[in-house]
């Protein structure tokens, strides 16, 4: 079974639990899937292609309640919290900082790479390593981390 599939059967329990919240979540899930398949077009997507829609998704929910938090908003904080959830449920474990920070100073050390010079080659290195394993964001932080404990 497709992770497409997974998603639209998941759909369809919610929508027959009457599972509002949930129905939302995977609604907003299935056109950005949707609008994805148009872009590019194609029939359907592969695992991997949605893999990053539901990442980009999740991404914006992310940026989405921080804004709710800083405006004070608790109801669409809560909901927001929820939908990013059950979202979250279809990306692979993430790795810890320890993790990332670990295969930072591997990559630095197989290329030779070292100082602020290198930030730029070392983060496009680690993140097309680490794609869906990793934050973008986490990432970055530990490629600076590393490279100013080399300085």
């Amino acid at each position: 079974m497709s992770l497409r599939s997974d998603i639209e059967a998941r759909f369809i329990e919610a929508m027959k639990a009457k599972d509002a919240g949930k129905v939302s979540a995977y609604r907003m899930l299935r056109s950005a899937l949707k609008n994805a398949e148009i872009d590019k077009q194609v029939k359907e997507l592969s695992d991997e292609q949605v893999l990053e829609i539901v990442g980009k998704e999740v991404k914006k929910l992310k940026d989405a309640l921080s804004d709710f938090e800083k405006a004070g908003r608790t109801e669409l904080k809560d909901q927001t919290e929820a939908e990013l959830a059950i979202l979250s449920a279809f990306l692979p474990a993430q790795l810890s900082d320890d993790e990332v920070l670990a295969a930072v100073a591997a990559k630095a050390a197989a290329l030779g790479l070292s100082g602020e010079a290198a930030y730029g080659r070392l983060m496009g290195e680690v993140m097309k390593d680490l794609k869906g394993k990793a934050d973008g964001g986490t990432v970055g932080k530990a490629v600076k981390e590393f490279l100013q404990k080399q300085s």
